[in-house]
């Protein structure tokens, strides 16, 4: 094993597979000379050339529309937006072409192309550069959403939904790409849609994914000196999502929280709810409990952010809820 940044792992991947096929390539805004926004293409335009890293002007719905008619022609392309606030420019060729080509052309035709960059707050960017939107794209047949939470599922995700022959969005964080983790010499991949028991628990059951995961990891910690074991689950795709390794959890701990960076409404912990409130109902003790950002757009003032984005306070207090503590 290796210890390397979460930058370099979404390079190696994106490197790897395109040496491996010359039908992929990456285009987006800053990808090339300036070796990508947050660096994480350092090296490729030298190593690939012009042809197969490639520049754009600041016009996400031209490029996203390019990377489909590319994809119907025979190419993988990865399309990197610089965040997806951005995306919503480009949105009408995710959700309208992308996800749909397959279905209105009658099979012939796939759309291979994996949509990739920095979702949700990173510190003081305020509103409109602070958004979750995987809850958006997950609601549309047709697409893949993928979030990972640390180096070593970042990489394998990330090769896996390169080689995949639907759309895949590929969710980051920008406060991630600086974070280190381990990942092995040799080759591997991670499968769409297997969720991964990150901590194994017997009182409770902790859903989540993305960055904030580890407000979950640090509540963990300070539970366990109440005695309060908890199994923390990371989604890693968000769809297809892994239903049954979530209710097996439930069926043991008997309590669920939900933890996730966005609005409530309509959002992934509310789709999770339901299919364990359906599916599992007999199985729980305590009405689920799920932790969300504040229902407003974000705030720019620290004090205010603060409040708004979700933490392990909050973990430790809907934990406690669910175990009438």
């Amino acid at each position: 094993m290796r210890t390397i940044q979460f930058r370099e792992a979404i390079c190696e991947a994106m490197s790897e597979e395109m040496r491996r096929d010359e039908a992929i390539y990456l285009m987006g805004e800053e990808v090339a000379e300036y070796n990508g926004a947050y660096k994480a293409s350092k090296g490729m335009l030298d190593e690939f050339g012009p042809k197969r890293v490639i520049d754009t002007p600041i016009a996400e719905l031209g490029f996203a529309g390019i990377a489909v008619g590319s994809a119907m022609n025979g190419n993988r392309p990865i399309v990197e937006f610089m965040t997806f606030n951005f995306a919503l420019v480009g949105i009408d060729q995710i959700i309208n072409n992308a996800a749909k080509i397959r279905q209105m052309s009658a099979g012939q035709f796939n759309c291979p192309i994996v949509f990739r960059g920095p979702t949700a707050s990173a510190g003081q960017l305020a509103a409109t550069h602070s958004q979750a939107f995987e809850n958006w794209y997950a609601n549309t047949p047709g697409l893949k959403v993928v979030v990972p939470s640390n180096v070593y599922d970042a990489k394998g995700l990330l090769k896996s939904a390169i080689r995949d022959n639907d759309p895949v969005i590929f969710m980051e964080s920008e406060q991630m790409y600086g974070d280190k983790g381990e990942v092995p010499e040799g080759e591997y991949t991670i499968p769409l849609g297997v969720a991964d028991i990150k901590r194994e628990g017997k009182d409770v059951t902790i859903v989540s994914f993305g960055k904030i995961i580890k407000e979950a990891f640090a509540a963990a910690e300070e539970l366990e000196k109440d005695g309060i074991s908890c199994e923390i689950i990371d989604l890693r795709t968000v769809r297809p999502m892994d239903h049954n390794t979530i209710l097996e959890s439930v069926k043991k701990t008997n309590r669920l929280v939900v933890l996730e960076e966005a609005w409530p409404f309509g959002s992934v912990a509310s789709e999770i709810t339901y299919i364990v409130q359906e599916r599992a109902f007999d199985y729980l003790d305590a009405p689920i409990q799920r932790i969300t950002t504040a229902d407003t757009p974000a705030p720019y003032s620290p004090a205010l952010l603060k409040e708004w984005i979700p933490n392990a306070g909050d973990v430790v207090k809907a934990v406690k809820k669910v175990m009438y503590k």
